[in-house]
Parts: C-alpha cells; structure tokens; sequence
C-alpha cells in the first residue's frame, strides 16, 4: 500500500503540492491524472525519496521509501524513461541495476523477455533507442526487482498503440496478482480502460479521488430502449432519478447500476453509455478547469 498524508512541497513562496492525501491499494490501480504542473510529478518524486517533503509524509509497504532495506526490490519506479545512461547498452543498464539489487544474471534476460526487447536491440546503446524502447527498458527495470509497488509516471508515452495495449495488460496482471500499481498519465482513455480508482490534482490539491464507477457517475449515464417509458418507471422504482427526452433515459446512476436494473425488469437495451458521451474526460476537464493551461476566458470588450 502507498499512504500519503498532508503533503506539502514549497520552492520558495510557491507551493507545489499542497496538502495531499490519499492512499493507493494493493490489487488496484490507481490512476493519477491532473495538468501539467498540477503537482504530479513532485508528488511521486517526493514518494520515492527524490524530493524533501515541507510536510507530511508518504509510507510505501508502512514506511518511508529511504527506511526501505532494499527498495528496488520492494518497489519498481519509472519516473523518466529518458534518465538512462545514453552511453551504455540495455543490457548494461538493467545488469547494473540487478548486481545492485542482488539479483541473479539470469533476471536480466528474463525482463529483456518480458518487455519484449530483443538480443539486438538489448545491444544497442541507450542513445540510438526510440522513446518507445526506453519506455520499455524502463519498465523492465522497474519490474526487475519483482517488487510489490509500481510506481510510473507517464509509461505510455511514446508507445505505440500495440505497445500501449501491451503495457494496459502487463499491469493488469500485476494488480490481479496483488501488486500495488500507481500510474500517471495524460492518455485519459487508457486510464479509464485500466484504473480501479482515480485521484485527480489540480493546482497541488486534490479535487477528486474515488473509484472509477464513483467518479464517472457524477456525469450521469443515458439509455435507450424500445419502450423508454418502461425503462424510466424500472430506474424509478429502484429510487434512481430520471429524466426521459427524445427517447432517451437520462439517469443520475453509474452504468452498472442502469444496465444491472434494466437486466432484472427484463428490459432489453439498445444504448447506454455515459450521459454527457465523454466519461473520464470530461470529468477532468470540469474538475480541473481553474488549472487548465489552454482554457479561454472571454471578457466582454475585450480583443482575443
């Protein structure tokens, strides 16, 4: 498990994170989304002993990441996949981290397997690999170790959509298996694919965190079937408000919910989906739009 309590970073008169808290379970992944400059990144530098805390603390496994006797193998981390030595071959890279580690030679050649790099490509140096090849010398790395807690900052970047898939998968399996899986990332499809909870930063705060079904119920679910009237008066009484326009049910319940009540009145569904049609993002959007670098506002007589 990862706890974080009241966390604080300050540079200076500017507070980068500001009183965070949450926790991330093991068996789950936990999708960690906000902007750019929300805080992200110095929150995680921060978990894994790279930044110094103003206040509060963060424990992985029930302790702090330095009091860890052997952290690598405890926890894999993927910050940067671009901080890797560009001078030397993947294959050095992830033999140094196993003699570091105290890990057999033969681990090396089983991670090189797992992500999917090949004997030619372990041989290239870091400095002729793709961004995609680091983020999965990356990965490997972090897995090296077969640690209980990932930690990973933007994994996907650079991956192609095999590639994504691929990784959607391998962290999948690390979760079902008991694994502890923090992941931040922009591709807010992939985290709605993958994440059983979300926590969600804006300008260093938490704006919002809960289990995906919990989050992406706040932005209702729409359905349709041949006989809406039906459907409503099944949603209604089972004490879920609806609304029924252009034959459509509008609903303020989560899809399984909708779907599960529908099911049990023998009720067939030719659509259902979120309400608003944009799910995860349009919730971070909404909750994260005083943070939002792009977002317009627009004066009345003023000149864009």
């Amino acid at each position: 498990m990862i706890t974080i309590e009241s966390l604080t970073k300050r540079y200076g008169t500017f507070t980068a994170v500001d009183q965070v808290s949450f926790t991330a379970q093991p068996g789950r992944v936990t999708g960690f989304l906000g902007p750019n400059g929300a805080g992200k990144t110095t929150t995680m530098r921060v978990m894994v002993g790279l930044t110094e805390p103003t206040s509060g603390h963060v424990h992985i496994l029930g302790r702090p990441f330095a009091a860890l006797p052997n952290p690598g193998r405890e926890v894999g981390v993927l910050l940067d996949a671009s901080a890797q030595h560009a001078g030397r071959t993947g294959r050095e890279i992830l033999t140094i981290a196993a003699r570091t580690m105290g890990l057999p030679k033969d681990r090396v050649g089983a991670m090189l397997d797992r992500v999917s790099l090949t004997e030619e490509e372990a041989g290239r140096r870091v400095r002729n690999y793709s961004l995609g090849m680091r983020q999965r010398l990356g990965i490997a790395t972090a897995l090296l170790g077969d640690p209980e807690v990932l930690i990973l900052d933007e994994p996907a970047n650079g991956l192609d959509p095999a590639g994504i898939r691929w990784m959607r998968d391998l962290l999948r399996e690390f979760a079902d298996q008991g694994g502890t899986v923090l992941l931040s990332s922009h591709l807010l499809h992939e985290i709605e694919v993958i994440a059983d909870d979300i926590i969600v930063i804006g300008n260093g705060r938490i704006v919002a965190g809960g289990t995906k079904q919990e989050l992406l119920a706040s932005t209702g679910t729409l359905a349709r079937a041949a006989d809406p009237a039906a459907l409503a008066h099944a949603l209604e009484a089972s004490g879920i408000v609806t609304t029924v326009a252009d034959g459509a049910v509008f609903a303020d319940a989560d899809l399984p919910t909708v779907g599960s009540t529908a099911f049990a009145a023998g009720i067939p569904l030719t659509e259902l989906r979120t309400a608003d049609g944009a799910g995860l993002e349009e919730m971070f959007l909404e909750l994260t739009a005083e943070s939002q670098r792009d977002s317009i506002t627009y004066t009345e007589g003023a000149v864009a």
